[in-house]
């Protein structure tokens, strides 16, 4: 049994806010009989459910990694007329990206009309999420041992799980792994030891690998991808 404002979100009528406004407005009616109570659960297999008398039909769920290119923005929408990443994937469902990435960033996202998994995969401390980087000039070891005790930013502490050389060089390349994901972390904590991220890219996402989708592919999960990103 799931709640009423979870079905029209999985029907893709609205968001579950949205759907919560519907029951309170009287506007939705299971096996007839209108209900306007937050909370009321029903079977979406079983149950007749309609908003303004429209029978509402399960959406399939889908699930897919892209390789969000730069430029491309994190979103379902830009009112700027930028391009976003849901635009990469031809789907009659509405996908809304996991998480996100910022303009300049490329690599691995996942965009799902699955609710549950986007709280999920956005919940800090949920996921590990691999990036690799290029860093203007070489930081010191113990710049890199202040990115692992954590630095503060906004009011905010950040800090990086784990930290390791890919590549050296004046530029050199590293692999950063997070569990809290915040926004633009990785630029403001470099940016915090005096180092300008000159390129980065997410690589993993939990189970997820990006592995050689070209920036702008994509590709349906596995259900076995699914199972383990559910189980966090």
């Amino acid at each position: 049994m799931w709640r009423l404002q979870k079905i029209m979100a999985h029907a893709g009528l609205a968001s579950r806010r949205k759907s919560e406004e519907y029951i309170l407005q009287g506007r939705v009616t299971v096996n007839g009989k209108v209900v306007d109570r937050l909370g009321t659960r029903a079977d979406p297999l079983r149950d007749e459910v309609r908003v303004d008398g429209v029978l509402l039909r399960p959406e399939r769920t889908e699930y897919y990694i892209v390789n969000k290119p730069r430029g491309v923005l994190s979103a379902v929408s830009d009112p700027r007329g930028r391009p976003v990443v849901t635009k990469l994937v031809p789907s009659r469902v509405r996908l809304v990206p996991a998480g996100r990435l910022d303009f300049q960033s490329e690599g691995l996202m996942l965009l799902t009309n699955d609710g549950d998994l986007v709280r999920t995969i956005t919940r800090a401390g949920a996921l590990e999420k691999v990036y690799h980087l290029k860093v203007a000039r070489c930081p010191s070891p113990g710049a890199l041992r202040r990115l692992q005790r954590g630095i503060r930013s906004g009011g905010k502490r950040m800090a990086v799980r784990r930290i390791r050389l890919l590549e050296p060089g004046n530029n050199p390349w590293y692999e950063v792994v997070l569990v809290q994901g915040r926004n633009r972390q990785i630029r403001i904590m470099f940016e915090a030891i005096g180092h300008f991220v000159m390129k980065l890219r997410r690589v993993a996402i939990g189970p997820l690998r990006l592995g050689r989708l070209a920036p702008g592919q994509y590709r349906e999960l596995a259900d076995w991808e699914v199972r383990r990103l559910k189980r966090g």
